[in-house]
């Protein structure tokens, strides 16, 4: 009789990697390494928060192997976490005696193998792309006098359950087992069945169809949710004041155990089979989304017993977090309420991105509204073509390229507790949205109590800075800055620049541009546009990376213009300190070609802006960085080669720079 028992052991990295000796086999019917920036982000920071917090043990998931003989583990689950595990081991320097091997995969092999420099000749580039998010990441978040106590915490206290699958299995009913009863409940239907059980059996069924169809998250929820009662007949308006005045539902869950409501979808009234549902690409999911609306929830039922400084908006914390509130009835509808509000207020005033690829023809960022004219439904712009509109859709998304982990999401939770006070005039919440920004800037990163060692916002400081009495506070009161003294000059390196100051940065170029000529027929050769760019610092070179400019989610990070490798103080070249400051970096997409980081700047120059397309013009699209090419553009004609961009360009570029972003500032 084949055994159904699936024997399983808490391992430790050191374990896994130096432990008993083990060869890891990817299998090739195992897909290709697929981790994103926003996956790697997220797990070196819940690493480095259970560091920082001195947990014990901190468990990051499974792994489950069925072993072949010879020390060889064929991996069937959990092959991505055990590459990107892989992959921080080779970042943090750390010697490891057994192997993550990909059977029949060479290019993967050879590249997994060649870490950290990948000095072959065919590389699997999701491999080198990932190890480059992991080391950003580390340097990112874990600060350099925090990193060896890091390096020891990852090896010996991060852990994992190692399902070793025996052989005599059949590996057919052991996958059968997994999909069908082996799945671990989400959170969030734990915390669902923590809720929908202090409801009577009528709202029981109203608040499992709210709660399923505000899970969609990439669903505007007006095609789900389709009566007048609640969005008016343009299904365009919130309409209801409270939970008891959503419609009555018929589905008969009264007498359901919480172990079925939690899977129940129930009926609801659904599309008609015509309409086509329009979708989009969320920029949060439904865990960290339930936070922002429990935040909001807390502080408008507890008023002066809750401290938002103290809650974390981080999905590992859902559980506990709703474990510090008083649940009956009147918060469960409360909560709901505000789960429908905050739904309809983030997909119809908040941008998506959509079912598209970055392209540098067209912007994927929408702010649209859903809403219905007569049988048929379509999306609108949410104010047309104004300047309230584009201002909008980049500043939105300025902050989304900024904060791209969907946990920790403060922006968006701002935008959300001001569009709860039921001020939607358009002009209204643009300038809040602008004021919020600028009070990122001036409060939080100008302010250097306010961060860390390498300049990332500590825990608390956009809460403490933005939060004054629970209320919503932008207002600058940041009087007493110094740029240079936080983020270096270059005359010593640099602890690091956020990427919110860069791509605030851009913001603020194209602002200036909208301001002074968008509209205006300027010829080259004109009066403003000579002045335009000379306030930039290097000669016209058009005004269609502007008209085109929007915030690609391609920018992924910093790259020295004048790179590290040739930075030798020799020469005339610059030195380590004088190209680490702002006036050096400039932001890069990741279409970009990863081995470009030690060109030239002239070699750069002329492989970024190749005419025939092989690097997308979309990956080299911040302003910034096309100010800085052109000023090396110019200089090719009056100098020798290799003298293109020096730290005298590097000064005046900075300069330059700093007036535009901190225009307005007194």
């Amino acid at each position: 009789m084949k055994t159904k028992v699936l024997p399983l052991k808490e391992l430790s990295i050191a374990d896994i990697y130096n432990g008993d000796k083990a060869t890891f086999e990817v299998p090739i019917y195992q897909r290709n390494y697929a981790w994103e920036k926003d996956e790697i982000i997220a797990l070196i920071q819940d690493v480095y928060d259970a560091y920082f917090s001195k947990k014990q043990t901190y468990f990051i998931g499974t792994l489950v192997s069925f072993h072949k003989g010879d020390q060889v583990y064929e991996v069937i689950d959990g092959q991505q976490r055990l590459t990107t595990i892989t992959l921080v081991l080779g970042a943090l320097e750390i010697n490891f005696q057994n192997k993550l091997t990909y059977r029949a995969r060479k290019k993967s092999n050879d590249t997994i193998q060649s870490i950290p420099h990948f000095e072959i000749d065919e590389k699997d580039n999701g491999i080198v792309t990932g190890f480059k998010y992991v080391k950003d990441a580390i340097n990112e978040i874990v600060p350099k006098t925090s990193q060896d106590g890091f390096k020891i915490y990852f090896q010996y206290n991060v852990h994992l359950i190692h399902y070793q699958v025996p052989k005599d299995i059949d590996l057919n009913h052991y996958f059968e087992i997994m999909n069908s009863r082996g799945e671990q409940l989400e959170k969030h239907e734990i915390i669902k069945a923590r809720l929908i059980e202090k409801l009577n059996d009528g709202d029981k069924a109203k608040f499992n169809r709210l709660w399923e169809f505000c899970n969609e998250m990439n669903v505007y929820i007006q095609q789900k949710y389709r009566e007048p009662a609640i969005f008016k007949d343009s299904l365009c308006e919130f309409a209801v004041k409270t939970f008891d005045d959503l419609p009555k539902v018929s589905d008969n869950i009264g007498t359901m155990k919480i172990s079925e409501l939690i899977h129940f979808k129930g009926a609801g009234k659904q599309p008609d089979e015509d309409d086509k549902i329009d979708t989009f690409q969320p920029i949060m999911d439904f865990s960290n989304f339930l936070l922002i609306v429990l935040k909001i929830t807390r502080i408008e039922i507890e008023e002066r017993s809750f401290e938002p400084t103290s809650f974390n908006l981080d999905d590992k914390e859902l559980i506990h977090e709703f474990d510090k509130v008083l649940v009956d009835e009147t918060f469960v509808k409360k909560f709901g309420f505000n789960l429908l509000k905050a739904k309809f207020l983030l997909d119809n005033y908040l941008v998506h991105h959509s079912n598209e690829d970055d392209t540098i023809e067209n912007n994927p960022w929408k702010l649209q509204y859903w809403q219905k004219d007569g049988k048929n439904g379509y999306l609108k712009n949410l104010d047309g073509e104004s300047d309230a509109q584009q201002k909008l859709v980049q500043l939105l998304s300025m902050f989304e390229v900024s904060f791209t982990a969907r946990q920790r999401k403060n922006y968006l939770f701002y935008c959300l507790l001001y569009l709860f006070g039921d001020d939607r005039d358009i002009s209204n919440y643009c300038a809040f949205v602008s004021g919020l920004a600028d009070k990122f800037f001036k409060d939080v990163y100008l302010v250097a109590n306010n961060l860390n060692e390498i300049n990332t916002p500590k825990p608390g400081s956009f809460d403490n800075t933005i939060l004054a009495d629970k209320a919503l506070n932008i207002t600058p009161g940041n009087d007493n800055f110094d740029f240079t003294a936080i983020y270096g000059d270059g005359t010593a390196i640099s602890k690091g620049i956020p990427l919110f100051v860069f791509n605030y940065l851009d913001y603020k170029l194209w602002g200036k541009y909208a301001n002074e000529l968008r509209g205006e027929k300027t010829k080259e050769g004109g009066k403003e546009r000579i002045e335009f760019f000379v306030t930039l610092g290097c000669s016209d070179f058009g005004l269609k990376v502007f008209e085109q400019f929007y915030f690609s989610r391609t920018r992924r990070s910093l790259e020295h213009y004048f790179p590290t490798a040739n930075a030798t103080g020799i020469d005339g070249a610059p030195n380590l300190e004088q190209i680490n400051c702002l006036g050096n970096y400039a932001m890069i997409g990741s279409e970009a070609n990863s081995s470009g980081s030690n060109w030239s700047p002239k070699t750069k120059l002329d492989h970024y802006l190749d005419a025939s397309g092989k690097i997308k013009l979309v990956s080299v699209a911040s302003i910034k960085f096309m100010i800085m090419m052109q000023k090396c553009k110019d200089n090719q004609n009056t100098r020798e080669p290799g003298q293109e961009w020096n730290f005298d360009d590097i000064k005046a570029h900075q300069e330059k720079m700093l007036k535009v972003l901190l225009s307005g500032v007194e």
